[in-house]
């Protein structure tokens, strides 16, 4: 099949990796394939929390297969998300370099609430429409995400560190379920999910659904044993419970409806699942067919379109920190047109990446004096922190660090940036901005007439020409052009300014 109306979504989730591969039809997207394995990473995190071997090749051996099935897409066609075990996994960077040259794709590891977001964009699209007001629950490996949203709008997303192959690690570690195992992973869910209770208590919903995981599965079970099809209850939850408990391991439970790779786990996810029962006092809960790789799909087809949610966060950011938006603007444009000479169009950058490279410019400099509301003197640092530690929806956590970078790196000493100037494009990004800033900092429209910009980059050199006429008419400026060649002396980068 011709693969230039697909789009392609991969979940590396804590339990299962997931490849679905969707085609929009007459405004829907329809299913076209979808691949999951059992790669089980969640529990190749040991007590210093870094993946194992093992874990780590299980990974990459999938993403193989998954690349040979999605070999011809675009960049704009696939999306890749992480989850939980690598939000943890602090050498999560030795698996993620070599499993984005297996891929071909990038891979973004996405922070809790992102991931939130994005099973209820999931969910959302594939239910009917309806004004009611639902909570959605999705328990996965390692975590558990909860979301409050009408229609297909999110107002309430948590995560929280509670999943089916966490909790069967430490609670079922030798594969025993027992009376007590079972009450100790209970309380120690609820513990663990005790603010729940006032974020999502029944009074904010009128239907509660579960999403894929540890929902899906139990669904499945009480299904196949004849209770109503689509709905997990009370009753039913006690039902299995009794059946895992005569089972007491794995290898004994024989039960329709539970797959082989799911019974070492459905133990934890089990409990998980009572502990939310009873905290939220949920009666019945509806399992949904959408999912997080369903959510990743409609977020990248929104990107392409009008709608990016990023933009409405930078802008709703901005605002909360009260940021002059007539300077942000006006930096923005010098500091695209800045980098548009930066990146020649016969240049080997595609017009996808130019538009991207672009775009989080123009995020960087709307932000750049997020940091002003706490300090006039070092407002870089402060709106670097707040990009660093702040959940963004539709980010992911890369995506943000560099914006961070940016917005620390627009003015003072460059040293502190040492690891982010070998990435070429980000020099080129940070060059605009810092020159942007510079020109624009009497807070009125720059005259760039007698600018000219060059960049060198197999030399690693920039080179701006200054007309003289320019300079005498606008010393300052000139002046702060001229001091910023020496700030770049201390790095590798040579950026020369030439009198016309």
């Amino acid at each position: 099949m011709h693969t230039k109306s697909l789009y392609a979504a991969i979940d590396l989730g804590s339990n299962s990796f997931r490849l679905e591969i969707g085609q929009m039809d007459a405004g829907q997207l329809r299913r076209v394939e979808y691949i999951k394995e059992t790669v089980r990473q969640g529990s190749g995190l040991d007590a210093e929390r870094n993946l194992s071997e093992d874990a780590m090749v299980r990974g990459w051996e999938c993403l193989a297969r998954f690349a040979e099935r999605i070999a011809g897409f675009k960049p704009s066609q696939v999306r890749a998300v992480a989850t939980q075990t690598l939000r943890e996994a602090r050498n999560r960077d030795v698996f993620l370099v070599k499993a984005k040259r297996i891929l071909g794709f990038p891979i973004e590891v996405i922070a809790g609430r992102e991931e939130a977001r994005l099973i209820y964009l999931g969910v959302s699209h594939l239910l009917p429409q309806s004004d009611e007001r639902r909570l959605v629950v999705d328990i996965g490996g390692r975590s558990t995400e909860m979301i409050l949203g009408q229609h297909e709008s999110a107002s309430t997303l948590e995560s929280y560190r509670v999943g089916s192959v966490g909790w069967s690690m430490k609670y079922f570690p030798d594969g025993l379920w027992t009376p007590s195992a079972f009450k100790a992973a209970e309380i120690g869910a609820k513990a663990v999910l005790d603010e729940a209770q006032i974020l999502f208590n029944h009074p904010h919903w009128d239907k509660c659904y579960g999403s894929s995981g540890t929902v899906g599965a139990v669904s499945d079970v009480l299904t196949a044993a004849g209770w109503p099809e689509g709905k997990v209850t009370r009753d039913g939850l006690a039902w299995l419970k009794e059946r895992l408990l005569k089972a007491q391991k794995p290898d004994n439970l024989r039960i329709d409806g539970v797959k082989e790779d799911r019974k070492p786990v459905i133990g934890g996810g089990l409990a998980v699942l009572q502990a939310v029962f009873d905290l939220l006092q949920i009666d019945e809960m509806h399992a949904a067919q959408g999912a997080l790789r369903h959510g990743a799909l409609y977020d990248l087809i929104d990107r392409e379109g009008l709608h990016d949610v990023r933009s409405s966060m930078v802008d709703w950011l901005a605002q909360r920190f009260g940021t002059d938006k007539l300077q942000a603007e006006r930096v923005s444009r010098t500091a695209q047109h800045l980098l548009q000479t930066l990146i020649p169009h016969a240049s080997d950058v595609s017009t996808g990446e130019r538009k991207r490279y672009l775009q989080k410019l123009y995020w960087a400099c709307q932000l750049h004096e997020i940091g002003l509301r706490i300090s006039h003197s070092d407002y870089h640092k402060h709106g670097a922190y707040i990009l660093d530690n702040t959940d963004l929806q539709g980010f992911t956590l890369d995506e943000l660090h560099r914006l961070s970078q940016l917005v620390l790196g627009h003015r003072g000493k460059l040293r502190k940036l040492e690891t982010e100037l070998e990435d070429t494009r980000f020099v080129q990004q940070l060059m605009a901005l810092r020159l942007a800033v510079i020109v624009c900092h009497a807070r009125r429209d720059p005259d760039l007439s007698g600018l000219s910009l060059v960049c060198d980059l197999p030399k690693r050199t920039a080179q701006l020409s200054m007309d003289s006429d320019w300079a005498e008419l606008w010393p300052q400026s000139a002046h702060l052009l001229r001091e910023e060649s020496a700030a770049w002396l201390k790095t590798e980068w040579t950026f020369q300014v030439n009198m016309s």
